[in-house]
């Protein structure tokens, strides 16, 4: 697979990863503190592409490097409010596993992007 090929394909996968984030965060409790960390969880887990889309348009190596850095710590940021709204039983298990599983392969494919 050819590298623009990788990267097109990886960025489906960022694409498809932010709807059904979207589609989570709908689905979250109404209440004032839900509301408020599914606000933070759309903030950072749209920034994951938002910072993606950016390293693909830079002109530099270190410019590249600085939105792949910005997504990579914006997947951390969105493990943290998932792993609350879990813990906190705003959201099911079963649910926020998903999204754990897939930000740990987006952030080490970050990660390995950065090293090269």
């Amino acid at each position: 697979m050819s590298k623009n090929t990788y990267r097109g394909e990886f960025k489906k996968r960022l694409y498809f990863f932010t709807l059904k984030l979207i589609e989570f965060i709908d689905s979250l409790p109404k209440d004032n503190v839900s509301q408020k960390m599914g606000d933070e969880l759309f903030n950072s887990g749209t920034n994951v592409i938002g910072n993606y889309i950016e390293a693909s348009a830079a002109t530099t190596k270190k410019e590249i490097n600085n939105y792949t850095i910005a997504s990579l710590k914006n997947t951390n940021e969105c493990k943290l409010w998932l792993g609350l709204m879990r813990d906190s039983k705003r959201a099911k298990p079963e649910k926020v596993k998903w999204f754990l599983d897939e930000l740990d392969d987006i952030s080490k494919i970050l990660a390995d992007s950065i090293n090269q």
